[in-house]
């Protein structure tokens, strides 16, 4: 048995042809899915990179393994406490782990333990090797060639599992400019009209229209690659998608390279191949471009697809954590799910093709903003504690992501019933997982403490001062009452 796992950053499910979109972003990806299990409804439990892996690699929700931001406390793992044994949870129940304790070769090829000082990603990788010296600015012609040299020298053996991490649609979106732009006469998302554009060119926020670069437009000191100053025209909107969406397609293709040098080993028949990514991206969505600041619909529903030897093509429907995901590869492998998981394996439904899923996820962002969100049937309910200097997000929202994916229409009132719904899951599930925890501290508590979200800290004075230049002072006034101590 071989896995190969291809972790393409920054994926919006929505912007893959197996997802829906229009543009012919992924031909290699859609073919995977086309022979393989097609997971409709994968979110990220805790967004966005750190967070992600973290809870993908402990198999823990980030509430509980405490990794919930960028920087602070809330970026390291939580302490095991008295009972931490001599190798400890963390590190020998990883999800490597549990393929290297059963004898199998496992090998990473990321610069994310470097990029985000997660030593504990390793944790299990016989193998971790960051080739790229890009600490996340790598493309994909930079990442492939350590990839194909492994896969040349271990391709042909058993029992082997191999992570290859991908970061393209990861802003800024740096494709080579000869590769051309293939979407250069294919329209925007039909979501994202002109009075969409007019309504968020007058927010507040990071990666808001008027700066989607940061805060403000020459944050980088000129545009990044591709991509205009700021979202003034229907146009500049284009470049922006285009940027983002050439990154997928410059992944795709090397997803096209891996699937093809296992098929020149004549091991792709007998390769399980999951690609699947960290988060997605916001273009528009709640006032955000091209970043990941929520804990959202378009930030944490996140592509998964696994081609198995030996399983029918399938859609699953069901509601899943990426943890999910990954307990399922383990338990098809035939190997045991560590009980500390939260991870709960769908193989069996997976065999026999019925769409059974959970009944809610609970969703966590702490480094852009602080939120936590239940995702339940058609909604989406938003709780938020730091706003991440969007004036407009509210302390509730609510959403129908059924007939909303892009979350235009906040529902919330205080007698709605699926807003009391959604703050009684929330309220319940958080006292049960610190229950669960090695501390009785909620990890977004610390966040809160030490000032807010990592990305948002020190830089309120001199936004508001950018917000009263740009004819924003309304948006100014309320974060000067919301955030006093930040100022």
């Amino acid at each position: 048995m071989r896995i190969i796992y291809i972790d393409i950053d920054t994926l919006r499910a929505d912007h893959l042809g197996c997802g829906g979109y229009h543009r012919n972003t992924s031909p290699n990806i859609d073919n995977v899915a086309s022979e393989g299990i097609n997971f409709r409804n994968v979110y990220a439990s805790d967004v966005p990179c750190l967070p992600s892996r973290t809870a993908l690699i402990t198999g823990m929700f980030g509430i509980r393994n405490g990794v919930i931001n960028h920087g602070g406390r809330a970026a390291d793992l939580q302490p095991e406490g008295k009972d931490r044994g001599f190798f400890g949870r963390f590190s020998m129940r990883s999800w490597a782990s549990v393929f290297y304790l059963a004898g199998w070769h496992t090998a990473s090829i990321s610069s994310f333990p470097f990029r985000h000082g997660a030593s504990w990603w390793n944790s299990g990788f016989m193998e971790s090797m960051n080739l790229m010296r890009g600490f996340g600015g790598e493309r994909a012609d930079q990442v492939i060639p350590g990839a194909l040299d492994w896969l040349e020298r271990r391709g042909k053996a058993d029992d082997w599992f191999l992570h290859v991490h991908l970061w393209d649609p990861h802003t800024p979106y740096r494709t080579p400019e000869d590769y051309g732009n293939p979407f250069e006469s294919d329209p925007v998302p039909s979501w994202h009209t002109e009075d969409v554009r007019m309504a968020n060119w007058d927010l507040s926020g990071p990666h808001s229209a008027q700066e989607p670069w940061g805060f403000r437009p020459d944050e980088w000191g000129e545009p990044p690659p591709r991509q205009p100053w700021n979202a003034s025209s229907m146009d500049a909107v284009k470049q922006i998608f285009d940027g983002y969406d050439v990154g997928i397609r410059y992944a795709d293709d090397a997803v096209g390279v891996l699937l093809n040098k296992l098929a020149d080993l004549n091991v792709l028949e007998d390769t399980a191949v999951l690609i699947s990514s960290d988060h997605g991206e916001a273009f528009g969505e709640l006032g955000v471009y091209a970043d990941h600041q929520a804990a959202d619909e378009v930030t944490c529903h996140i592509p998964s697809i696994l081609k198995w030897p030996g399983l029918e093509p399938q859609t699953f429907n069901g509601l899943q954590y990426h943890l999910d995901v990954a307990a399922t590869v383990v338990d098809l492998a035939g190997l045991r799910i560590p009980s500390h998981w939260d991870g709960e394996s769908i193989a069996k439904h997976v065999r026999e093709g019925n769409d059974a899923g959970r009944e809610f996820l609970v969703l966590s962002q702490g480094a852009w903003s602080c939120q936590r969100s239940v995702r339940w049937d058609d909604y989406l309910y938003m709780r938020t504690w730091h706003d991440g200097f969007h004036g407009h997000w509210n302390e509730e929202m609510l959403f129908d992501i059924t007939n909303d994916p892009h979350e235009q229409d906040d529902l919330f009132s205080t007698t709605n019933p699926d807003a009391s719904h959604g703050r009684s899951v929330l309220s319940d599930w958080t006292s049960s997982q610190l229950e669960r925890g090695y501390s009785a501290v909620d990890p977004m508590e610390i966040v809160l403490e030490e000032g807010g979200p990592f990305h948002t800290r020190g830089h309120l004075p001199e936004y508001i001062d950018r917000l009263r230049k740009t004819g924003r002072s309304h948006w100014a006034d309320v974060l000067e009452s919301r955030h006093p101590t930040e100022l």
